[in-house]
């Protein structure tokens, strides 16, 4: 083909896309031409990376999501949800972002700068932004959001990880300074959980969450926990190149069979999740795309540790042994993702030691710490819920038949979605779970594993695993602080109340109008969440 007639073809097929034209029907025009297959599809690739990498405005998304709940509010310590993640990156911005590119990034916070030490910072808060209500956004806003989650009295998640800050000194309405306990090289990723959205401040300082009003792209028009949010482009909006959708709806459809068929026959846009199982006939459904990116998400079979039989180590070991992970990996999976080793730290982390004995699926060794543990044969109930990923009572179940040589019998209990996380979770004792990714070691050891943490789920109350995890965020020197976090990783696998099974990647699926940049960030499903924020219609 002559470049001439290269670039004409190129043309046409971009203006064809930028119609709203269908790849296949741009595919026929492309034949139609003279072009032969081979020809029309080298062209047809080459514009559709250029026609998606274009930002486009307007048009209204509609997101189905897997999980909401009739108690779900805008109040950030409560935040538990793919839909309040999603509806709140449209709403609100945090102080920074994992990227697309799953870097750091600043949001709300323009610059920032550590002291020697790394047990002081600087934040500066950028100007020139507005709340949806016409306020300016100045460094009280940005206190009061994050003190809400560190009061006395606070259930908040993020009140682990915020535990290690000493003070917060306003210098002027656009500068800040935190105080550590310790030094914190990681210090700045704290601040990129979803649930450190940034809202206005009250007069007393208080955070005035009621109000739904944020400084992100979209305004909240309606929020009907559990079931759905309307939002619409903010007209003040600071960031130039994001939110391009004019509108948007989420919708919790806790049923999967039934998001799926509705994003095929388009009354969605994009789902956060896929039936591995029907993965075949999802790949030749010309209307989607596919989207896989690897993050440090992992499945979770977790006990109370403070609560017999769970109490005891040995029955804990009978249970990590009594599990094959290749068969869960491969089961529920498909091979997207990678095999757990029973501690939180991924191969994604800095800090992962990928020299750690793989634990491997052992009956006999589980029979002996069952044995050890006082029991020649056990029963016990586990909780579980469709809602949690696809395949978990499917997982559950497999669960159940692989402990059966050793001597240990679960009674899989099915749950209902609804209520999952405030009726079972830390509340029965032996239970399926999962964890979203964070973004460094500390985060998901400080959130879930430090001692008297609200989300500690296992209640685990190890002395020396408290120090070690709270020595290693201080420590700079990053040879010694490998050295500890191999340890906590060992620890955990040896000591803990978690069965980690796997790390699975985000895998869902989209509308084939949908655009997004080539790199898709890998921290939470649909783009870390941020959904709303960084994509658009073709």
């Amino acid at each position: 083909m002559l470049e001439r007639d290269k670039k004409l073809a190129e043309k046409l097929a971009t203006e064809s896309l930028a119609k709203g034209t269908s790849r296949r029907d741009t595919l026929k025009v492309l034949m139609a031409s003279g072009l032969g297959v081979a020809g029309s599809n080298l062209i047809l690739g080459t514009a559709m990376q250029a026609h998606a990498a274009t930002p486009n405005r307007g048009g209204h998304i509609r997101v189905g999501v897997r999980k909401g709940s009739v108690s779900d509010t805008m109040d950030p310590t409560t935040f538990l949800n793919v839909f309040i993640r999603v509806t709140a990156y449209g709403m609100c911005n945090g102080l920074f972002e994992i990227k697309s590119d799953d870097s750091l990034g600043g949001e709300l916070i323009e610059s920032w700068e550590p002291r020697p030490g790394a047990a002081e910072w600087v934040f500066k808060v950028r100007k020139g932004v507005e709340f949806h209500n016409g306020k300016s956004l100045v460094a009280d806003d940005i206190i009061a959001s994050i003190n809400h989650h560190r009061g006395e009295n606070s259930k908040s998640g993020m009140k682990g990880p915020l535990g290690s800050v000493a003070e917060i000194i306003k210098n002027d309405n656009h500068t800040i300074t935190f105080k550590l306990t310790g030094g914190n090289a990681d210090f700045p990723y704290v601040f990129t959980d979803y649930r450190m959205s940034v809202m206005p401040a009250n007069e007393d300082g208080s955070l005035n969450w009621q109000a739904h009003v944020g400084t992100g792209g979209y305004l909240l028009k309606n929020f009907e926990p559990g079931i759905s949010a309307e939002l619409e482009r903010a007209p003040n909006y600071w960031r130039a190149g994001h939110a391009n959708f004019d509108s948007a709806r989420i919708l919790v459809v806790p049923d999967l069979a039934t998001r799926q068929t509705s994003l095929i026959n388009g009354e969605l846009d994009a789902i956060d999740q896929i039936d591995f199982k029907t993965l075949s006939l999802l790949k030749r459904q010309s209307s989607i795309k596919l989207v896989d990116t690897t993050g440090a998400k992992h499945y979770t079979y977790v006990m109370n540790t403070q609560i017999e039989p769970y109490n005891n180590n040995d029955l804990r070991l009978a249970l990590k042994y009594g599990i094959d992970r290749k068969a869960m990996l491969h089961t529920l999976l498909r091979g997207y993702g990678s095999i757990g080793n029973d501690h939180p730290v991924a191969p994604s982390h800095q800090f992962f030691a990928g020299d750690l004995e793989q634990r491997s699926y052992d009956p006999d060794k589980a029979r002996f710490h069952l044995k050890k543990a006082g029991y020649d044969k056990i029963s016990m109930d586990m909780s579980t819920s469709d809602s949690l990923y696809p395949g978990a009572v499917d997982g559950a179940v497999l669960y159940k038949e692989q402990l059966a040589p050793t001597g240990i019998d679960i009674n899989v209990v099915r749950e209902p979605g609804d209520g999952y996380y405030s009726n079972v979770w830390k509340k029965k004792p032996f239970l399926a779970s999962f964890w979203g990714a964070r973004p460094t070691a500390d985060l998901i050891l400080s959130t879930a594993y430090l001692s008297g943490a609200p989300w500690n789920d296992s209640f685990i109350d190890n002395a020396r695993l408290t120090s070690l995890i709270n020595e290693a965020r201080s420590e700079i020197d990053s040879s010694k602080r490998n050295g500890m976090y191999r340890e906590i990783q060992t620890l955990l696998r040896d000591e803990g109340g978690t069965v980690i099974p796997v790390f699975a990647n985000n895998v869902f699926a989209i509308s084939e109008k949908i655009g997004t940049k080539e790199k898709i960030a890998g921290n939470w499903e649909l783009d870390g969440g941020r959904i709303l924020d960084r994509w658009w219609f073709m």
